[in-house]
């Protein structure tokens, strides 16, 4: 029972925090940038061999990062 009322009083406290800690994103004037066309098609592998193509994850947001040392 105890376990229960923690678990309801802390996502009461996370929900409450997220709300009040919403950026308010008019007052920092973002706009939405639409892209100006498709990325092109392609496939990378990832550290363990599987390839990955780009075409799957359409209508996802994806982020690229892409890290090198010289």
């Amino acid at each position: 029972m105890r376990g229960s009322l923690i678990a309801v009083v802390a996502t009461v406290v996370l929900a409450v925090t997220t709300a009040v800690a919403a950026p308010d994103y008019a007052a920092m004037r973002v706009e939405r940038i639409e892209p100006s066309k498709p990325a092109p098609a392609f496939e990378l592998p990832d550290l363990a061999g599987k390839t990955h193509r780009l075409a799957e994850l359409r209508g996802k947001v994806v982020m690229l990062v892409f890290w090198a040392t010289w």
